[in-house]
């Protein structure tokens, strides 16, 4: 369970809590916004645990979502999860990290930043030059590292995401005490704020956008189902009470960054807690930051491979992925295959964009599927009311209908103001169809 456990926290609380309070003030002007933003967000993330810890108990296989779905729609939805999770949801979201790592890391090697190569072609952010910095590389050398730790067993991925995940919450409570107890605070900071841009209903989900991704990963304990002793226990335990501790971590450290600085400050800030504790501790204060950024993104990037190579395995072994990726390594028990392929896509992937840009690839498809997987409780609870059910979700059917409508809404809204992203997300999904039916066919074989 506390490998569980430690998988919904270490890999949901990565960079995003040291980098979007930026964005978010931004995005809706008043340090007021920005909490009844990281509220609202932290309330649909706990929907959506409850319902999942729902069809967590019921169907506790490898595959998380990608058995959910089969379940209720039929294979060729489990499908469009899997091969979305594979190629642009948990990729993007192990490239997103590895960047903020070595963002984190140039603060103390600033060569990390300097351009390696140019590739001349119109493949990089926004259309120009596609350029690869030696910090690109680090974090590639990053991701193939831990693709080997997970490699060797699921154990060692575990021991090494529970030590961790208890590393990470003592340097970020040091980091929450040392904000609030600090003599540079002021209440009054609460109360500043900075010119909104979009501002509005816009801009109210231009920063739920950021705060879902900080959010992101309490799903993924859920992926390992066969492989967590007690399922049907420990399964929902971990996510709702994962899920409750990262929301309390998230607001209690933002309220130690807007103690101590301004929104203004904290909207110029590209590393907000970087900036908070250089006011409080000086440069080393900025420095010990950084190294608590790197533990924290080091915890997800492990939890996410270590989760999301489980749903190409899962494809595989049904028949609807590469035959190749459905073995199970004779000596470490790990889908080894699939845990190499996740870490060389994805080391791919970082090579193709700035940090907003992932992490905006990574939320639009994920939630197209967040929704369809609330909606299942709702369709399974009809069609197959003799399924065994450990725990139902509290609420039912209220919190998991308010899960999924304000996924639809969120979704409109990032459609509407990232189109690229979203579009790049959309294309990868329909790109996947052919694949499906030319598996299918093979399987009827």
């Amino acid at each position: 369970m506390w490998a569980a456990i430690a998988i919904v926290i270490g890999t949901a609380i990565g960079s995003g809590i040291f980098l979007v309070p930026s964005d978010m003030i931004k995005a809706v002007g008043t340090p007021r916004m920005v909490f009844v933003v990281w509220i609202f967000g932290g309330i649909l993330t706990l929907f959506g645990a409850l319902t999942y810890a729902e069809l967590s108990a019921a169907l506790p296989d490898a595959g998380g979502e990608y058995v959910y779905l089969t379940a209720t729609y039929g294979p060729f939805f489990g499908f469009i999860y899997g091969w979305t999770q594979t190629w642009v949801a948990k990729a993007a979201s192990i490239a997103t990290l590895a960047t903020g790592f070595y963002t984190y890391l140039a603060d103390f090697f600033p060569a990390l930043k300097v351009v390696s190569y140019t590739i001349p072609l119109p493949i990089g952010p926004g259309g120009g030059s596609l350029e690869i910095r030696y910090g690109q590389l680090l974090g590639i050398g990053l991701i193939l590292f831990l693709a080997a730790v997970n490699y060797v067993g699921v154990r060692v991925g575990g021991g090494v995401q529970i030590g961790v995940t208890a590393l990470k919450l003592a340097l970020i409570g040091g980091l929450i005490v040392a904000g609030l107890a600090s003599s540079q605070g002021r209440v009054a900071n609460f109360h500043i704020g900075m010119p909104a841009d979009p501002g509005g209903i816009a801009g109210f989900f231009a920063a739920l956008v950021a705060a879902l991704w900080a959010y992101d990963g309490w799903n993924n304990a859920g992926m390992l189902g066969s492989e967590i002793e007690r399922p049907q226990r420990n399964l929902p335990l971990a996510l709702i009470s994962g899920t409750v501790l990262m929301i309390a971590v998230y607001l209690l450290t933002n309220l130690a960054y807007f103690y101590v600085l301004s929104g203004a400050e904290v909207g110029a800030s590209e590393r907000v807690a970087a900036s908070m504790m250089r006011r409080v501790l000086g440069q080393p204060g900025g420095a010990l930051v950084s190294v608590a950024a790197m533990i924290s993104i080091f915890a997800a990037l492990n939890g996410s491979i270590l989760s999301g190579s489980r749903v190409p395995y899962a494809m595989a072994r049904d028949g609807y992925f590469f035959k190749a990726l459905s073995r199970v390594h004779p000596s470490f028990r790990t889908p080894g295959a699939c845990i190499l392929l996740l870490g060389l896509w994805s080391s791919l992937i970082l090579l193709s964009g700035q940090y907003k840009q992932l992490y905006t690839l990574v939320i639009f498809p994920s939630w197209i599927l967040y929704g369809m997987t609330a909606a299942s409780v709702i369709v399974l609870r009809i069609r197959r009311p003799d399924l065994p059910r450990p725990y139902r979700v509290l609420g039912y059917p209220v919190v998991p209908a308010l899960f999924v409508m304000v996924a639809i809404a969120l979704l409109y809204s990032t459609l509407m103001s990232s189109p690229r992203e979203s579009g790049i997300g959309l294309v990868l999904i329909i790109a996947g169809l052919p694949f499906y039916f030319f598996w299918k066919r093979r399987r009827l074989v």
